[in-house]
């Protein structure tokens, strides 16, 4: 494994204002230290709630090297457990999602509580105390309606995130809405060239002619290609959401997340048309022009909160050059497909969006594999949201390596 001192010289090595050196984007060395340092310690958004409405619904997520099982329990509550057995170690809940009254391991029957608790032993002797054999705990939180995990011993603070955007979210009513479609796509890409492409719009005039029918390739009047009539739209839908009571100055941090209320452009939805994807509005709102709430946490997700629905992203890495994209589609709860709205009026966007993202992504990885790759600059104009990526990714791998050991090896041996 590549040492800290490696590893801090290769951050040394990037030129401020370029994109960063070959091996962040393809070396395996920096994919296991990224996993180490990054996806095992920050906040990761794992689902939304809507995929497990009743107890004992269940899907598993991997992280690196770790299976995780988040579970509905029987008060309602949403946890998240190592997805390994206490006994020997095997994975207890196989596939992407179930439903189980308990957790039962496959290889000898270890039963386990929707709480985690060890109930089920057999042939283990009666001084055998089960209440030392609970599934381990994964730190994690829910905020109206993403549910949020971290591996870390001891993860960052969260409280702060909640509290800021919690207020912006809530008129939505994510909690209570369903999951209408799922995707998940493998991009044979690496993680952060993911990121980096949703992070500018640089690209999308000439890739996005579905997203484009709506949005604005900006969001905000930082934008240099900002004004005109989109401009005055912007201030007459503030003034409406102002007078409404509905938050959406923009939340800046340096904490790697960032919200803001975006107006479309044109239309009201993401939808081919422009009109609405769903008939029932989402939450508690009664206006079908909200714009487009946009939530960015780094590493692994960017969302869109729209009137009639929300489009959630997760992102997670499976190699140095593979990255797994699930996105779902929420409506509200009480929408009947067929009736108040139609799957492929819901996905075409996001669908045609995804598969070119993708493409962008994989001829981006292949160039940046070739001899002839350089690092090149980024444009202050219009990737200014890739700078800020790369440079929460580079303060990030510096901070916890302060933490990290000075050195991990590791030697197999041979059987």
């Amino acid at each position: 494994m590549l040492s800290n001192s490696e590893l801090k010289s290769l951050v040394s090595s990037r030129v401020p204002g370029r994109s960063l050196p070959q091996p962040f984007y393809n070396d395996p060395s920096v994919y296991e230290r990224e996993l180490e340092l990054i996806w095992e310690r920050e906040w990761l958004l794992a689902g939304v709630v809507a995929q497990i409405p009743k107890p004992g619904n269940w899907f598993t997520m991997q992280v690196g090297r770790s299976s995780v099982v988040i579970i509905r329990d029987r008060s309602k509550g949403i946890r998240a457990f190592y997805n390994t057995c206490r006994h020997r170690g095997s994975r207890i809940c196989a596939g992407e999602k179930g439903s189980s009254a308990t957790l039962v391991c496959p290889y000898h029957q270890w039963t386990y509580g929707l709480d985690g608790k060890l109930m089920f032993a057999r042939e283990m002797g009666v001084d055998f105390d089960t209440s030392a054999f609970s599934l381990k705990p994964v730190h994690c939180e829910t905020v109206e309606g993403y549910i949020f995990i971290s591996l870390a011993e001891e993860p960052p603070a969260f409280d702060d995130f909640r509290e800021k955007v919690s207020p912006y979210i809530r008129p939505h009513g994510l909690e209570n809405g369903k999951v209408a479609y799922e995707t998940t796509i493998i991009e044979k890409g690496n993680w952060k060239l993911v990121l980096e492409n949703n992070r500018e719009c640089y690209h999308c005039t000439g890739s996005h002619p579905e997203l484009l029918r709506t949005i604005s390739e900006f969001d905000g009047p930082t934008d240099p290609r900002f004004g005109g009539d989109y401009a005055e739209k912007c201030i007459k839908d503030e003034g409406r959401w102002t007078a409404a009571g509905l938050p959406h100055e923009p939340i800046e941090t340096d904490e790697g997340y960032r919200l803001v209320r975006v107006a479309m452009e044109r239309g009201l939805s993401f939808t081919m048309s422009g009109e609405l994807a769903c008939k029932k509005l989402m939450g508690t709102l009664d206006d079908a022009d909200v714009g487009s709430l946009r939530l960015l946490r780094f590493p692994n997700t960017w969302n869109h909160a729209l009137s009639d629905h929300a489009i959630a992203f997760r992102v997670l890495p499976l190699s140095a050059t593979e990255t797994q994209v699930t996105t779902w589609w929420l409506v509200n709860g009480d929408a009947v497909e067929g009736v108040d709205y139609s799957l492929e009026d819901l996905t075409a966007v996001w669908t045609a969006t995804n598969a070119q993202d993708q493409r962008l992504v994989e001829a981006n990885q292949l160039g940046i594999n070739s001899k002839g790759y350089e690092p090149g600059p980024y444009s202050s104009l219009v990737e200014s949201g890739v700078t800020e990526f790369i440079d929460w990714y580079l303060s990030t791998l510096v901070r916890e390596l302060h933490s990290a050991p000075a050195t991990i090896r590791v030697e197999r041996v041979a059987s």
